[in-house]
C-alpha cells in the first residue's frame, strides 16, 4: 500500500428550514453517528494524518466529533470546493495532497462521497452510503495518481 484514503459522508443534519444549507447543524443522532465513525476508525487502526473537510457546518461538526475519538488530532484544511463538489473536483483535491501525507480523510456530502467510493468499486454495486458512511481505500499509487482503479475499497459503515 502506498497511501490510504478515508471517505466520510457527514453525519445526519437538521432539515433545511430557514437560512443557509451551508450552515445546517448536526442533529443529536448525527452527533452520535459522528462519534461512532471516529470510534470505528480508531478501533480499526485507521487514523488520518491530514483531513480535507467541506466548509459546511455539518461537515466541520462531523470531523470535530470524529477527531475526538482519534489518538491524535490530524491537521486539517477546510475546502469550500468540497461543498457542492462533483467526483472530478473531489479527485482533483485528493491528487493535490501533500506527498508526505500517508492517510487522508475527506469529509464531504452526498451524492459525491457515494459516487467517489463507487468509482473505486467498478465490479461491485454500492447499494447505499448513509450519513456518517465510512470507506477506506488502500491506494496502490501516490496521491498525484489517485483515480478509479488504483485502490481497493473496504466499507466500515
Amino acid at each position: 500500500m502506498t497511501k490510504r484514503l478515508i471517505v466520510l459522508r457527514h453525519a445526519q443534519a437538521e432539515p433545511l428550514t430557514d437560512g443557509s444549507d451551508h450552515e445546517r447543524s448536526l442533529t443529536p443522532e448525527g452527533r452520535d453517528q459522528a462519534r461512532a465513525a471516529g470510534a470505528a476508525l480508531a478501533s480499526d487502526g485507521v487514523v488520518p494524518d491530514h483531513v480535507a473537510c467541506s466548509t459546511a457546518l455539518r461537515a466541520r461538526q462531523t470531523f470535530e466529533l470524529v477527531a475526538q475519538a482519534l489518538p491524535h488530532s490530524p491537521s486539517a484544511d477546510y475546502e469550500r470546493d468540497l461543498y457542492g463538489a462533483d467526483v472530478s473536483t473531489a479527485l482533483e483535491l485528493i491528487t493535490r495532497t501533500d506527498p508526505e501525507v500517508e492517510t487522508l480523510l475527506v469529509v464531504g456530502h452526498n451524492p459525491t462521497m457515494a459516487q467517489l467510493v463507487a468509482a473505486f468499486m467498478p465490479d461491485e454495486p454500492l447499494d447505499s452510503f448513509p450519513t456518517a458512511g465510512l470507506a477506506v481505500i488502500d491506494l496502490e499509487v501516490e496521491w498525484l495518481y489517485a483515480a478509479p482503479g488504483t485502490g481497493a475499497v473496504r466499507l466500515l459503515t
